[in-house]
């Protein structure tokens, strides 16, 4: 079997670059495509894989260094794997002066990580963020695209156990 090839659930053969492949015949022949392949790719893969990289650049005929470079440049693209839940606890300045540290505390001990870290299980990413925008709700978090405010570490767990 190829390197490139594993066998999926079924017994046949796939390979790990096909998702690319049609992504990259999406935008041949587009100027100024790498972002959204880039994208793209991070949306099919959930990350942006180290072979995924080498094997685009390949084909885009584009210096791996060049992509490294777009990638570690923008924020919205991974090079680790990913929690299925992404938590974004505000550090802004409403929440610190209504106890963000703590909050943040309580979900670091609860999940076992640190921000910017993923649990094991891939369930949960956590991050800080500079603000969420919902300051009339202090402490806030958003867990996925869901909301929560005028948090207590007494509340963490209730709302962890909902995307267990």
């Amino acid at each position: 079997m190829n390197s490139n090839q594993s066998t999926c659930c079924c017994g046949g053969k796939t390979n790990q670059f096909d998702k690319l492949d049609e992504i990259l015949k999406k935008y041949q022949g587009v100027k100024g495509s790498l972002i959204p392949v880039l994208q793209d790719a991070q949306k099919a893969y959930s990350y942006l894989p180290k072979e995924v990289l080498e094997n685009m650049a390949e084909k885009m005929d584009i210096p791996l260094s060049q992509i490294y470079g777009v990638v570690t440049f923008y924020s919205q693209f991974h090079l680790k794997p990913r929690g299925k839940n992404i938590i974004r606890v505000c550090q802004g300045t409403a929440c610190h002066v209504r106890g963000a540290k703590a909050i943040l505390q309580e979900i670091e001990d609860k999940l076992k990580i640190q921000a910017g870290g993923t649990t094991t299980d891939l369930l949960f990413t956590l991050e800080t963020v500079a603000c969420i925008g919902a300051c009339g709700l202090a402490p806030v978090l958003m867990i996925n695209d869901n909301t929560y405010g005028r948090l207590t570490p007494e509340s963490i767990p209730e709302i962890l156990a909902k995307y267990r």
